[in-house]
């Protein structure tokens, strides 16, 4: 049966018909089915044909374009949960420290929480096994936390403040994964909102953000996608809806039949139609991401501030095949509302997963000047302003990635992880004092003075195997320092808390409320001559 489903899945697949018994089998066909039918009879070693077919199909599809893939059935749930808004589990968020499993934050609500585990707490069993100082990896613990819903998991604890090995049963339930990982009011009248991914939750988590900044003050907003590789198209569509007037195109899209093609218009049904917005882009900026920030940029409605998105501009659809598996195959390929295909060419594959890499070796991260830009592939915006097609979202304003303070320190100890392992264990040794803070304000009111908190740091890398090197780390200072209050307060109060501290230092969200505060975000604007691109606002 398993090799039945899968060949007829092969079959169907090259022949574009699942063995249409009026035409027959296709030549490509037969030849397939010859060839499995040769290695199965004849092949001088005895062959597994379902494992084989397993390691051909990836191949097969990647023939097709960069971004069709085959999913095996055992990895299809964890795939399909990055982007479902939840799983089954206990609850605690985790970091392995000095190889044990070491509780970070635990799930308000979750079936942690229920029971009693805290954060801080070292997880030195699993229903009995050990798994501690054995060298396991997030992948392999995440494979024991997790589990069907209402199964059961016994856990071995050791906290500080017990002398044994605590015992907790936990019953798993479904825990929901935040993909709007941030909100806050960034500067007076301007609230920043950082979407991580476009899962099935991201609309109601990202006007939930909105609504709650506008209720804090916030008028005007920092959209930030850096790092967003996308997901599910249909919520950047809405998402793009709260910011456009009634009609505005969002996005077109073309399958297999090129003149079949729909688009997707504006309701007017919005709730910040009237605010200013930034659009935080760089090359991990992908798909789902390119859409929203597209119809904003298209539809005059956005500033795009940062640096070029990836440029996928294709669409999958996902089909579950009969044993579980399934592929996500290319069905079309999407356009902004001048009309732009924003996909990079694929012709090459292999100089197509290098791409970011090329970008980084010819200064693209650094320099506009050093960005490849086909200014043949040229649309306008609806109020005349020029954007170009043909490999990613070209921003409005090009901030280079920041390299200040960057030093050979600097690369070491992050590299190594140490910011975040001093961070850990600095929360770990100080909870009891930080148990009333609730606030970045009171939080950092509770932590020393900067150069006592580098110090501690230093002498803390040369104990795990980084030498202090005053000169670079004198440099390095205001980063380093800024990192720590930033992870610590991420361990304290979660990632919004972390954001709030370490954005001060960053280049694109200074440039976004310089640009808001200024006004330098209120639409419509007009090229100033014909060559004029976008990028040439500085």
């Amino acid at each position: 049966m398993p090799l039945t489903v899968a060949l007829t899945f092969v079959l169907g697949f090259l022949g574009g018909d699942m063995l249409n018994h009026q035409s027959g089998p296709t030549t490509a066909q037969k030849k397939f089915q010859t060839i499995l039918n040769l290695i199965k009879k004849d092949y001088v070693d005895e062959v597994d044909l379902d494992s084989l077919l397993e390691k051909t199909l990836p191949g097969l599809l990647t023939n097709l374009d960069p971004h069709s893939v085959y999913i095996p059935a055992e990895d299809l749930q964890s795939v399909n949960e990055e982007l479902d808004g939840s799983f089954c589990g206990i609850g605690v968020q985790f970091m392995i420290n000095n190889d044990t499993i070491t509780v970070v934050e635990v799930v308000s609500g979750g079936p942690s929480e229920k029971i009693g585990i805290k954060a801080g707490d070292r997880i030195v069993s699993v229903d009995g096994e050990n798994v501690a100082g054995i060298g396991l990896k997030n992948e392999q613990v995440l494979k024991k936390l997790r589990g069907e819903r209402d199964s059961r998991v016994k856990l071995g604890i050791r906290r500080p403040s017990a002398k044994k090995t605590l015992t907790f049963e936990v019953t798993r339930g479904d825990i929901p994964q935040n993909t709007v990982t941030a909100s806050y009011i960034a500067s007076p009248g301007i609230g920043y909102v950082k979407v991580d991914k476009f899962g099935r939750t991201t609309y109601d988590e990202f006007w939930q953000a909105l609504n709650q900044l506008k209720r804090d003050g916030a008028q005007d907003f920092i959209i930030d996608l850096r790092g967003n590789q996308g997901g599910f198209m249909e919520i950047a569509f809405l998402m793009a809806n709260e910011f456009l007037e009634k009609g505005d195109i969002i996005v077109t899209t073309k399958e297999r039949d090129y003149y079949a093609q729909k688009g997707v218009q504006a309701d007017g049904n919005g709730n910040f139609k009237d605010s200013q917005v930034v659009v935080l882009l760089d090359e991990f900026s992908a798909s789902s991401s390119e859409i929203f920030a597209g119809a904003l940029q298209d539809n005059d409605r956005a500033l795009i501030v940062g640096r070029r998105s990836f440029g996928k501009g294709l669409i999958q659809r996902q089909s579950v095949l009969p044993d579980s598996s399934a592929i996500r195959l290319t069905i079309g390929r999407y356009y902004t509302p001048s009309g732009r295909c924003i996909q990079k060419d694929y012709s090459n594959l292999a100089q197509y997963g290098h791409d970011i890499l090329d970008r980084y070796n010819r200064g693209e991260m650094f320099s506009q000047d050093s960005i490849k830009l086909d200014k043949s592939i040229e649309f306008k915006t609806m109020h005349g302003r020029t954007v170009y097609g043909g490999g990613g979202i070209m921003p409005d304003i090009f901030v280079p990635n920041d390299t200040s303070g960057i030093t050979s320190y600097y690369i070491n100890v992050a590299n190594a992880g140490l910011l975040q392992k001093f961070a850990f264990d600095y929360v770990d040794a100080n909870r009891e004092k930080f148990e009333d803070a609730t606030s970045v304000e009171a939080l950092e009111k509770l932590l020393p003075p900067d150069d006592s908190l580098l110090r501690q740091f230093v002498n803390f890398a040369s104990r795990n195997g980084v030498s202090a090197r005053w000169y670079y780390i004198n440099i390095s200072h205001d980063l380093i320092v800024n990192q720590l209050k930033g992870l610590i307060a991420r361990d304290v109060l979660g990632y919004t808390a972390y954001f709030t501290i370490v954005n001060r230092m960053d280049s694109n969200v200074n440039r976004a409320i310089e640009e808001l505060l200024g006004g330098g975000a209120a639409f419509p604007i007009t090229d100033t001559g014909a060559d004029a691109a976008p990028s040439d606002r500085q």
